[in-house]
């Protein structure tokens, strides 16, 4: 057996030897860490991807299936409002479907509310009758469909004079009848924006054609 041997490792090998394992060590952690932080991130990312998806999904299944139905009427005029749209707020009229509550038609009024230092996008329901607003005793709280949001656009467009589609505009006036398209942008907290959400009307058509110069 050598002398070196015999008498163990030096400390400087101790030293060298417990410097590399410590190295390993970190470099162990750190992979472990990046590895984590990326999981959370996709985590993450893939929750606001289904976010998307959901609201997306039930703005277009709402709107589309709007009726030419009136929930209110202007006394003065004799103008049944089937269809109100504001930069921030839609109001139109459709079957609740039975998983939302007791069926039937029912306003549907969608808005942007101001929540703190950014936005939520929010949806009521309150019943119609006769062309009128059912006032309930015990009204539904708003349904959530999104918060935390920087901003929020609602626009509508129709066919023009030439019968062709004419540009977006930020307030649909024609209370009596029902926009060709409703669009949605939306931009969330961190600045991200969605997809735009374009929606086709299917009874657009029910009261008879529209003109730019009606908007």
């Amino acid at each position: 057996m050598s002398r070196r041997a015999a008498n163990g490792f030096t400390l400087m090998e101790v030293l060298v030897a417990t410097a590399l394992l410590a190295g390993a060590m970190s470099l162990g952690f750190a992979t472990l860490r990046a590895a984590s932080t990326a999981a959370t991130r996709g985590e993450q990312q893939a929750q606001r991807n289904e976010r998307m998806r959901a609201v997306e999904g039930f703005l277009r299944r709402r709107i589309a299936s709007a009726l030419p139905v009136a929930y209110d009427v202007d006394e003065r005029t004799g103008i049944p409002a089937r269809f109100s749209g504001e930069p921030d707020r839609i109001r139109f009229v459709a079957d609740l479907p039975a998983y939302l509550g007791r069926g039937g038609p029912h306003v549907h009024d969608i808005r942007v509310v101001q929540d703190g230092d950014s936005l939520r996008l929010q949806v009521e329901f309150a019943v119609v009758l006769a062309n009128e607003i059912v006032e309930e005793p015990d009204p539904r709280p708003p349904e959530l469909l999104a918060d935390g949001l920087r901003e929020v656009k609602l626009s509508y467009r129709a066919l023009d004079a030439q019968n062709r589609v004419g540009d977006w505009q930020d307030t649909w006036q024609q209370v009596d009848r029902m926009p060709l398209q409703v669009k949605i942008e939306i931009i969330d907290g961190r600045g991200d924006r969605w997809p735009p959400v374009v929606v086709s009307m299917p009874q657009a058509g029910s009261f008879g054609g529209f003109s730019q110069a009606q908007i």
